[in-house]
């Protein structure tokens, strides 16, 4: 892969890749976006190792994931993080209503565990496939499965009450 090339993968994934950070730190858009780059740093450096057995994507999550993981070392709470403190600044185009429901929504994904959040996040918002999952977070095809199934109950039960 051509440094070229790798920054047209890159910049095609770049939108996605930081909605998946945003959902996983709980729609602080700043630290997604620091997670973002450290990833995509960390991509560039090591980006003649990629060897096309997996999509470039899930190659670009697996290292954004890390990153995020090992930020959590730096939260006092590292079982999970606490989406109930979700930042009031959206994207300076958002209206009141959106506000809400982004609010609501990351309040949502906040209730699950810090698995359940990855492959919610994953399947849903960014359509991968249970297998790049797999690759991305490590997990067993059946323990992605399992907490697929738990998370929607979960959020059920947690949409509900509102």
């Amino acid at each position: 892969m051509t440094k070229q090339q790798f920054i047209e993968l890159a910049a095609a994934e770049q939108e996605s890749l930081r909605r998946f950070l945003r959902g996983l730190c709980g729609g602080d858009g700043f630290r997604a976006d620091d997670i973002a780059q450290e990833a995509l740093l960390k991509a560039y450096l090591s980006f003649e190792r990629f060897q096309g057995r997996s999509r470039f994507s899930t190659w670009l999550f697996r290292i954004a994931y890390n990153c995020w993981y090992d930020q959590l070392q730096n939260y006092p709470d590292n079982e999970s993080v606490d989406l109930q403190e979700v930042r009031k600044v959206e994207d300076e185009g958002s209206t009141a209503d959106k506000k809400s429901e982004y609010q609501q929504l990351y309040a949502a994904i906040g209730s699950l565990t810090r698995q359940e959040q990855t492959v919610i996040l994953l399947f849903y918002m960014e359509e991968k496939s249970v297998k790049e999952i797999e690759v991305i977070t490590g997990m067993p095809s059946g323990t992605i499965r399992s907490h697929l199934s738990r998370a929607r109950g979960h959020l059920k039960q947690y949409l509900e009450i509102l």
